[in-house]
């Protein structure tokens, strides 16, 4: 078998399972194990897949820079704004990162809801900057071009003078054993102190982006609070995340 065949297998597995093994690829293509970790190398170098311990997972689908990824499952986004906006009240302390889904939030937001926005993202502090009862505090710092965000030592520390009720967190990946991760080093930094200087961290990822990984770590799956996600939570695909105790919505 050509390798590109066995390529081509390894990509229909992985659509198909969500997940690849060395032993069973070995299995399946009649090859040793050294010659999958080879291939999902090669491939894992095309971007193709994330290449893990002991196998594959997907890459999260879709664009990484922010011009693109604002028309990319705009509907998908609409639904897990709407959602999210069920979980502000008024006078809370509220962290927004620099995802897409944030944005929409930050549009949707009622012209009578009093709260205090913390962000990094410019798009969104200039949205609510004609909301009249939304204090916004911007993280200042060294911008992030494709994702019209700030990153570095200066915006950390920011974020670490706080404890915010709430940090809306657009996730690129999210999965079971490998938790959140990113797609950007210094973006993925920020994140995590997002988390930690919340009380509560609600999930914003649509389906497509459950079981994927990137290269940057951000945090455990189970130090999320919630999942909001574009289908219904009662979805049987989503058990797994409700059996580590995460509220999917």
């Amino acid at each position: 078998m050509l390798k590109e065949e066995r390529f081509q297998i390894i990509l229909k597995q992985l659509g198909l399972d969500q997940k690849v093994y060395l032993g069973g690829l070995s299995a399946l293509l009649n090859v040793s194990e050294d010659t999958i970790r080879r291939d999902i190398k090669e491939l894992a170098d095309q971007g193709l897949l994330k290449s893990v311990r002991g196998g594959a997972v997907p890459h999260s689908p879709g664009p990484h820079h922010f011009r693109d990824r604002m028309f990319y499952d705009n509907e998908q986004k609409q639904i897990i704004a709407r959602k999210a906006l069920t979980f502000l009240k008024n006078d809370q302390v509220v962290l927004f990162d620099g995802g897409t889904s944030a944005m929409l939030i930050a549009q949707m937001l009622p012209k009578d809801l009093r709260l205090t926005v913390i962000t990094n993202s410019f798009p969104i502090a200039s949205l609510l900057e004609e909301h009249e009862y939304v204090e916004v505090l911007f993280a200042g710092g060294r911008l992030l071009k494709n994702s019209f965000v700030t990153i570095g030592s200066d915006t950390i520390q920011f974020f670490k003078k706080f404890r915010a009720d709430i940090c809306l967190l657009g996730i690129c990946s999210i999965h079971t054993e490998l938790g959140v991760t990113g797609p950007h080093y210094e973006e993925s930094e920020v994140k995590r102190a997002m988390i930690g200087a919340s009380k509560e961290v609600i999930a914003l990822a649509s389906t497509e982006k459950l079981g994927t990984a990137e290269a940057y770590y951000v945090c455990p799956t189970d130090q999320l609070s919630v999942i909001i996600t574009d289908q219904p939570a009662d979805s049987d695909e989503f058990k797994i995340y409700s059996d580590l105790g995460i509220r999917m919505v």
